[in-house]
């Protein structure tokens, strides 16, 4: 008997309680992060016109710089697989500049080569097949498309903050990162890990 499709699910259930629970006052415990999301935004060159997903958008603190960035003509999403943590979001504002829709990275309810580019803030650690989860991320996303994986704060303290220490197997430690990624139909073209941030800024290929 294969059990993958009930850790899968298992897995979606944690993350959802565990967001669901803390989203209320998520932004209140974390109220310094915007402008280094807006710097992410940012470096992923977005022109406007353009098709952008935030993959995990939580309370949605990166959409409106993405939406500044591709203009009205422009399309954002911004997907969650948690209710409540999209509501925190809807609350302040953000459903005005977003799409705002409940779902799963690992299932995206969007067409093949749609987008320009996914922002990812904190998703990796929480996706329950990361090989497949980015592969369907590449499936989205045009050849020459990006991909900008970010934390506010960088894997050291991270850490750190949760009185764990980094390890070996920590996939965003670019050793594992790079192979992950390739694997998956992406190219890593910059990683940034420093005490102010996480970045990984990947290019869609094939």
């Amino acid at each position: 008997m294969n059990d993958a499709p009930l850790d899968h699910a298992a897995e979606l259930a944690r993350t959802r309680e565990f967001f669901a629970v803390r989203a209320a006052d998520w932004e209140v415990r974390f109220p310094d992060d915007g402008p280094r999301y807006e710097a992410a935004v940012a470096e992923l060159g977005l022109h406007p016109g353009q098709a952008v997903l935030d993959a995990g958008c939580g309370t949605g603190r990166a959409l409106p710089a993405l939406r500044r960035t591709v203009g009205l003509d422009g399309t954002v999403l911004g997907l969650d697989l948690t209710p409540e943590m999209l509501q925190q979001a809807a609350r302040a504002g953000r459903a005005a500049v977003a799409a705002l829709v409940v779902g799963d990275c690992g299932q995206l309810p969007v067409r093949t080569a749609a987008l320009d580019a996914v922002f990812a803030a904190g998703l990796i650690a929480h996706l329950p097949e990361p090989a497949a989860n980015l592969a369907e991320l590449a499936r989205v996303t045009r050849p020459g498309g990006r991909l900008a994986l970010f934390h506010p704060i960088g894997r050291a303290a991270l850490a750190a903050r949760h009185g764990r220490r980094i390890t070996p197997e920590d996939l965003r430690a670019e050793p594992n990162l790079r192979p992950l990624l390739a694997g998956a139909g992406w190219r890593l073209e910059r990683y940034v890990d420093e005490d102010s941030r996480f970045l990984a800024l990947a290019v869609r290929v094939g």
